[in-house]
């Protein structure tokens, strides 16, 4: 199959590769459409108590909530003065009615005395006025708030602008030029790195033609995907980033092969197929591995961890068919010009020879000792000590997962000079009810008046309730709002919510519903944790079987998840170390928050869960490839290790660039992200790909390749061992017979 595919490509090259321009083209105009097709929001479970509370009161009441805040402020003047206060009136006559569906202003007529004195710092240097937009949807208030933004501006006065819509749209307008920062600072690194690995400009560019071709087709694959299904902007930025790193990774793994090949005296067609059926075939499966990580998210209720899923499938699936078909085409269109532009010509003409005369001797050109085969014969001389004190280390690291505290995406996970944030921390400090957060109260049913007051009287005696009002009704519903001092996430706030939701209801009430920012985020995290063990379940489940089928045996499949597992438990810890407790707040200029969202911890896992598996595979394919050609397990796993240490290292390097470059986002769930996932990547080719495999390998011995007999038979008819013939025939070409796994 693999080598019938590069077979194709080799004939065909001139016919891929304009069919591939014709498509760039396409991409580059229709694709990069997507952000203006996506969604800003879908942090809620759709089907909570929260969610549920919230479409009831917009049912029976219509939206009134407050949208955006706008603060304005005169370090020179007094909100009394008539200059201040002509600039408010003028703003309020200037607003379009159609974007606007209410606001209230320190002027308006009908406010009390304690209503117009809220509305005014305590300085009487700042006012602010809550805001309602027109839309029935957040998508449609989000447009509305774009269009009045410019218009909000008071002129004179400084304005910033805060609340839940612009809050939304400063997290994904920032993400979103982040991330083409990100994009555009680590390329040159990239390059520069690609051409000291492979020595050569043009052998270096080839991987860089398959991420840039991944951007735009992940791009092009969005935008589809946003006229079936909603797609958060959140997911187009990590499923780009990522797409960008995962080409680049599949690309340096296919050319570093097709050298190898051409190294060895075979002509460039056939080295095209051999590189296909080798390498490609691992390419293959590590993308169907991380499309099977991200799959999982499709088991999260949340809309934006279900459209980084899909995003993920889509971006991957693309990497994956521009590794197996476009890059093949330029291999055989460059042939043995890939090594034209030559850096260090000297080093390069040294291993030539040594490759010469290693074929003298029946030898491939990459079996002589090397560094990473003394590390793996070091490893194994002491795989016990090896593997306790790495997996010691790894424990220590995941041990901070004891102190984890959950909480929400707000404005504090914004810069601290973005205008929603200070709109929102000045609204706190500067103003008498700052800092006053509500719960929402929805009942449904026949309820008298006396009733519902009786209910709200006894809400007011719970623990944590500043004040209790029935802010509407009518025959059939009623809205309650439950004040509350301090964060959304706090764990205060979080046990009044569920004292709330535990209160008895009134009499007559059909449905009592508890909604808000504080019950959004305990549904939230409920929801998480209800679907993880599923999405886990999935994942290793069928990453299991996958695993079967690339290595015929069931003892490796079970050690690589038990070593993710591990390795994603010490990522994880590092996380919370450093951004929930704050220990890299100095290093990487944040104020910690204090909790951590959930949901970037579930998208760290699986992300980091599907790379790792893509690190086992490019190693242990090797691994198998040898043992198969030889029958000695030490022997494979040093000479699997030599063949692909260098180049897992090079792999990771280059996708840690990437990573990194997120990471210096000023948004802090990109920094959360981006350092996560680096650090996930840096332990998992450094601890568990270089110490802990070896060693363990050494300990299971033959074990590694065991297989009942019956599932032998059943792996001999479907499972994927093209890769092995070559390896078989160099077997046989050397006087040996090839060994068979068992």
């Amino acid at each position: 199959m693999f080598a019938g595919l590069g077979r194709f490509a080799h004939r065909w090259r001139v016919l891929v590769l304009a069919a591939t321009a014709l498509f760039a083209a396409f991409s580059a105009v229709w694709g990069s459409g997507v952000f203006g097709a996506v969604s800003d929001g879908g942090f809620e479970p759709p089907g909570a108590e929260s969610s549920r509370a919230s479409d009831i009161l917009e049912e029976e009441f219509g939206h009134d909530q407050v949208d955006v805040v706008a603060v304005y402020r005169s370090d020179e003047i007094r909100v009394d003065n008539p200059s201040f206060a002509a600039q408010i009136d003028k703003l309020r006559g200037d607003l379009p009615d159609d974007r606007i569906r209410s606001m209230r202003t320190y002027l308006d007529d009908d406010l009390g005395k304690t209503e117009r004195g809220i509305l005014v710092s305590e300085d009487r240097h700042a006012t602010y006025v809550p805001i309602t937009l027109a839309g029935d949807s957040d998508a449609e208030r989000m447009h509305s708030f774009e269009a009045v933004e410019d218009e909000l501006d008071a002129g004179p006065l400084e304005t910033e602008l805060g609340g839940t819509i612009a809050i939304q749209q400063d997290l994904s307008s920032r993400a979103e030029s982040d991330v083409v920062r990100a994009e555009v600072m680590s390329l040159p690194v990239l390059l520069l790195l690609l051409v000291l690995i492979f020595g050569g400009v043009v052998a270096a560019l080839m991987p860089l033609a398959v991420g840039g071709l991944a951007i735009l087709g992940s791009l092009t694959l969005l935008r589809a995907l946003t006229h079936v299904t909603e797609v958060s902007v959140f997911a187009v930025n990590v499923a780009t980033i990522l797409g960008l790193g995962l080409a680049i990774d599949y690309g340096l793994f296919m050319v570093s092969r097709f050298r190898e090949e051409m190294s060895r005296g075979v002509e460039v067609r056939d080295a095209v197929p051999r590189t296909l059926s080798t390498a490609g075939r691992t390419v293959a499966f590590s993308g169907v591995t991380v499309m099977i990580a991200f799959a999982g998210l499709l088991f999260f209720p949340q809309p934006i961890l279900r459209s980084i899923g899909l995003g993920g499938i889509a971006v991957v699936l693309f990497d994956v068919l521009a590794a197996l078909v476009v890059l093949p085409a330029l291999l055989a269109l460059a042939g043995r010009r890939i090594d034209s532009l030559r850096l260090f010509a000297r080093r390069r003409r040294r291993r030539e020879i040594e490759r010469a005369r290693a074929r003298e001797h029946g030898l491939t050109p990459d079996q002589g000792e090397g560094g990473w085969s003394r590390l793996a014969h070091s490893v194994m001389r002491r795989p016990v000590i090896y593997l306790v004190t790495v997996s010691a280390v790894l424990l220590a690291f995941a041990s901070s997962l004891a102190y984890t505290e959950l909480g929400s995406t707000d404005q504090r996970y914004l810069p601290e000079d973005a205008g929603s944030r200070v709109a929102m921390e000045s609204l706190e400090e500067d103003f008498p009810a700052g800092g006053i957060g509500e719960i929402d109260v929805a009942v449904t049913g026949g309820v008298s008046e006396s009733e519902l007051q009786d209910f709200a009287d006894r809400l007011r005696g719970l623990d944590g309730a500043e004040r209790v009002e029935v802010s509407r009704a009518d025959a059939g519903a009623a809205h309650l709002t439950v004040a509350y001092q301090g964060a959304a996430d706090d764990p205060a706030t979080s046990e009044l919510v569920r004292d709330v939701r535990d209160a008895a209801p009134p009499q007559g009430a059909d449905e009592v519903l508890v909604g808000g920012p504080a019950a959004m985020q305990i549904d939230n995290v409920a929801a998480i944790v209800d679907a993880l063990p599923y999405t886990l379940t999935f994942v290793f489940a069928v990453t299991l079987v996958l695993l079967f089928l690339a290595f015929g045996s069931i003892v490796l499949p079970l050690k690589a998840v038990i070593m993710g597992a591990l390795s994603l438990g010490a990522s994880l810890g590092v996380v919370v170390w450093g951004f929930q407790e704050g220990h890299l707040s100095g290093v990487l200029d944040f104020t910690a928050v204090g909790t951590i969202d959930p949901t970037f911890l579930v998208l760290i896992v699986i992300v980091a869960f599907g790379l790792a598996m893509d690190y086992e595979l490019f190693l242990l394919s090797r691994v198998r490839e040898e043992y198969a050609a030889t029958g000695d397990n030490p022997h494979s796993v040093a000479t699997g290790l030599q063949r692909t240490g260098g180049i897992i290292t090079s792999a990771a390097v280059l996708l840690m660039v990437v990573l990194a470059a997120m990471g210096t986002s000023d948004l802090l769930f990109l920094k959360i992200i981006g350092v996560g996932l680096t650090v996930a990547v840096a332990v998992d080719a450094t601890l568990v790909r270089a110490l802990l495999v070896p060693a363990t390998m050494r300990l299971l011995g033959r074990a590694n390749w065991w297989l009942p007999e019956p599932l032998r038979r059943m792996h001999d008819r479907i499972g994927i061992t093209e890769g092995e013939d070559a390896a078989a025939q160099g077997s046989r070409a050397r006087g040996r017979e090839p060994a068979r796994m068992r």
